[in-house]
């Protein structure tokens, strides 16, 4: 497998991506942006989602494209990060055009993390500022970890972060994942080194460690943060992106395919207590021909791209006071040297 030059979201040419935190706050925002409008979907698979405007992203309904897509902290109050991001696209006069009014459409989700030992003690919330400096903040290059949305995520047992990967695929096609791996359950086998999204790690991206080759058994593949931590805080959020020129139909396929990169690179998924969801984004930089194939590899890359970006997510995070849990780096870095 061959990745983009920056193994990023962002090799998906046109695409940007901002961050903004408070490390106060143990929370953040990140933002995903192009120059225009571009066309989008959604798949849910978690039990408990929180999000905006992802009814507007379904095939039969009648916007077309959005201005950008918003992942945030902070459960319901990081909602409002969406209208910081809002605010700003207005200013620039973007947005859906119904007559003399802008209505820019910015759908997010946001993850768990108001009981990660962060100061939630706020009198105004403070996620709409957050949303605003993100966006303001969007460019290529961006950092992974504890970075942007990703500063308060949790996993089971290790810090979660901010993820992501790309790869090109035969034809051409550049495919990305962003994600914010905050999941009730572990990104390492059991309590080990090894990531669960090994099997498709690309040049040694997140330690070149390879799969655990002892088998588990059932209680170590299906412990959660019910079994680490007390605070109950999940949800895995990601956005996938492709320049194939996808349908909102054919992205709404690329989404569900996608869900299976959360699965591969977290154990259990999908849980009555997560809220996973999964954007999928076409720039329509490139024409498609035998649409069936070509969707299929797309969604398959999407799901790889995804499982990668759980590990890298994990991988790069780095501590901070009043840690619930350790890094990875903390407490398997060492060792894998």
């Amino acid at each position: 497998m061959k990745t983009g030059p920056l193994n990023l979201i962002t090799d998906v040419e046109g695409l940007r991506v901002g961050n903004a935190e408070d490390h106060r706050l143990k929370s953040g925002t990140t933002v995903l942006v192009a120059d225009g409008p571009f066309r989008a979907s959604v798949d849910v698979m978690g039990g408990s989602p929180g999000s905006r405007e992802t009814e507007l992203l379904a095939p039969d309904k009648m916007v077309e494209a959005v201005d950008a897509l918003v992942l945030s902290g902070g459960s319901a109050f990081g909602l409002d990060a969406a209208s910081g991001v809002s605010d700003a696209l207005r200013k620039l006069g973007r947005g859906f055009k119904v007559e003399t009014a802008i209505v820019p459409i910015v759908p997010g989700a946001i993850i768990f993390d108001l009981l990660n030992q962060g100061d939630k003690d706020w009198d105004e919330n403070p996620y709409r500022t957050l949303g605003r400096r993100a966006f303001e903040n969007a460019g290529v290059k961006f950092g992974l970890g504890t970075i942007g949305a990703g500063v308060g995520a949790l996993t089971a047992n290790l810090k979660g972060g901010l993820g992501s990967a790309s790869l090109v695929i035969p034809g051409g096609f550049t495919v990305g994942a962003l994600v914010i791996a905050n999941p009730t359950g572990s990104v390492t086998m059991g309590d080990s080194r090894h990531f669960w999204a090994a099997p498709f790690e690309v040049d040694g991206e997140f330690g070149g460690l390879g799969p655990l080759l002892t088998p588990l058994s059932f209680e170590q593949s299906a412990r959660s943060k019910r079994d680490w931590v007390n605070p109950i805080a999940n949800t895995t959020i990601a956005i996938v992106a492709t320049d194939a020129d996808l349908s909102k139909s054919q992205l709404k396929r690329m989404a569900v395919a996608a869900q299976d990169g959360i699965a591969r690179g977290a154990s259990p998924a999908h849980s009555q207590v997560d809220g996973d969801l999964v954007f999928s984004v076409s720039t329509g930089r490139r024409p498609i021909d035998n649409p069936v194939a070509k969707v299929l590899h797309l969604g398959h890359a999407a799901a790889v791209c995804l499982s990668r970006a759980i590990a890298r997510a994990v991988y790069h995070a780095t501590p901070a006071d009043k840690d619930v849990v350790p890094t990875w780096q903390e407490k398997w870095g060492r060792a894998s040297t």
